[in-house]
């Protein structure tokens, strides 16, 4: 499983790409970011100096949208990314919450996302695209390779991503709510007559290390009730959509019921006021908390759903040291061992 983080483009500029080289040093495999332009700054410009600096690590935005931006700009940026750094982007695109909503507008609809992926990852992929009556093509990215990942959480979304995305994207780390994603994902890329291992899976969440004691667990919990408030926002979505006793999972929607409003300018930081209807059950469950085994625990629950990534969102009080705690005690024992000597038989 490959562990990658998620950053917001908070200034200065020059933090995030210090945090995203850390990452890398640490072992981390993808560096994403928030996209809202207007909470934060522009990720695009950010994602440029993060490849400039580092020189492994996978960079994308954990999400885009296809109503912010026009589809052919975006493909374009990643395009061009892959040429100066060597193909080293990724796409991350869901409906839109924070960049829409902040701005007064709603999510796209699903057609549209539908069309836009199209669009940007044929472009992204060096091939002509469809736009209108026009077909269009970049003259100058042939060599260019852009996997498109789609954020999703109800079915509708979850059906589209396994007919059309390279990838999935679930922000959150429940298990339970997982394995049910997951399978809509791969049952709707099998109707699609697609091979559902070809569909990589990505699950991102805020991630604590604690020294195991209550006091410690409280304060994590603190740092990272935020998340629960802005999945909410996906999930109230969800609700009106459904109703509350559509076959979305329970665990999913009932703690929604004591959500009252929004603030997208408290968007994503911890001690967010809107996020006290969160309770700590939900807390636990949608965030990975604990000390290095307990999260190396989870870790391993998710990758035998089939996960192939996990990414820490880091939107804390312990960005440095969860992303050295990690480096030093979760990383190196996640990975498969290979062992120097091969024993002979005597």
């Amino acid at each position: 499983m490959d562990i990658g983080v998620v950053l917001q483009c908070t200034p200065p500029a020059s933090r995030v790409i210090e945090l995203a080289r850390i990452a890398e040093t640490h072992g981390f495999s993808h560096v994403w970011t928030f996209d809202s332009h207007l909470l934060w700054q522009e990720p695009y410009v950010i994602h440029s100096q993060i490849l400039a600096a580092t020189r492994r690590v996978v960079v994308g935005p954990m999400v885009t949208n296809p109503a912010t931006r026009d589809w052919t700009v975006t493909a374009s940026t990643f395009a061009t990314l892959n040429e100066m750094f060597g193909n080293r982007t990724v796409c991350g695109i869901g409906r839109g919450d924070s960049a829409v909503r902040a701005l007064g507008g709603r999510p796209a609809t699903l057609a549209t996302l539908r069309e836009s992926i199209g669009v940007i990852r044929e472009l992204g992929n060096g091939r002509s695209a469809q736009i209108g009556d026009t077909e269009i093509r970049f003259p100058w990215a042939e060599q260019s390779r852009l996997p498109v990942w789609v954020a999703a959480y109800g079915p509708r979304a979850l059906a589209l991503t396994g007919e059309v995305a390279d990838g999935f994207i679930l922000q959150l780390a429940d298990p339970d709510i997982a394995a049910w994603t997951i399978a809509r994902v791969r049952a709707a890329a099998e109707r699609a007559g697609r091979d559902p291992r070809e569909v990589t899976i990505c699950l991102a969440a805020p991630a604590y290390i604690t020294d195991g004691t209550p006091a410690a667990l409280a304060h994590a919990r603190e740092q990272c009730r935020w998340f629960g408030g802005m999945v909410g926002n996906h999930v109230a979505d969800i609700v009106a959509r459904y109703g509350s006793d559509s076959e979305v999972p329970a665990a999913l929607t009932a703690y929604i019921a004591g959500r009252h409003g929004y603030d997208y300018n408290e968007h994503g930081r911890a001690g967010n006021p809107h996020a006290d209807f969160v309770p700590d059950e939900v807390v636990d469950r949608f965030c990975i908390l604990g000390d290095p085994d307990q999260h190396l625990a989870r870790l391993r629950e998710l990758e035998a759903l089939g996960v192939d990534q996990f990414a820490v969102y880091l939107q804390h009080d312990a960005k440095t040291s969860t992303l050295e705690a990690y480096g030093e005690s979760v990383l190196p024992r996640l990975a498969h061992a290979v062992e120097a000597t091969v024993h002979h038989p005597l």
